[in-house]
């Protein structure tokens, strides 16, 4: 539209840009959201942590149980959440580890991010959130298969 306008009269840009959000914002259902991957998972993850908290309550009478129990569900909870890749937000399955700053990450993922940055001539940072290390480089990954056995004997559960 601005190419095609005279350079005298320029159009309200932000209003133009609201317009369209809204127009697409309009198209998204709520049938869309039952269906994206991401969605699914995080409401697979709230039946568990629901299904795992009425177990608890039923099950503890005495407090030193009760907070023994509570410490094992945060330590299993923590040992979950290092089984998430910090780039695709799901569960990994092929973890690949960074020998540089240790973090753990899909490999099919960072591969690809490797590979886009590379064509773009730039360094890869780090993905994992508050990581310094900002070259990441494929010579740095190793398969992790230590983590790749707790993720597959923890699904197995």
């Amino acid at each position: 539209q601005i190419k095609q306008e005279k350079p005298e009269i320029i159009p309200d840009l932000k209003s133009l840009v609201k317009e369209k959000f809204t127009a697409l914002e309009s198209k998204n259902s709520d049938s869309d959201l039952q269906k994206n991957e991401k969605y699914i998972y995080f409401k697979d993850q709230l039946k568990e942590m629901r299904k795992q908290c009425k177990s608890f309550c039923h099950r503890s009478d005495n407090d030193n149980e009760a907070i023994e129990q509570i410490d094992e569900d945060i330590a299993v909870t923590q040992s979950q959440m290092n089984f998430i890749c910090p780039i695709t937000q799901m569960e990994m399955k092929r973890p690949v580890r960074n020998k540089i700053c240790g973090h753990t990450y899909e490999e099919d993922a960072i591969l690809k991010i490797i590979q886009s940055r590379k064509q773009q001539k730039k360094k890869v940072r780090c993905p994992k959130i508050g990581c310094s290390h900002v070259d990441v480089k494929e010579s740095d990954l190793v398969p992790d298969e230590a983590l790749k056995r707790a993720i597959d004997s923890q699904n197995k559960q």
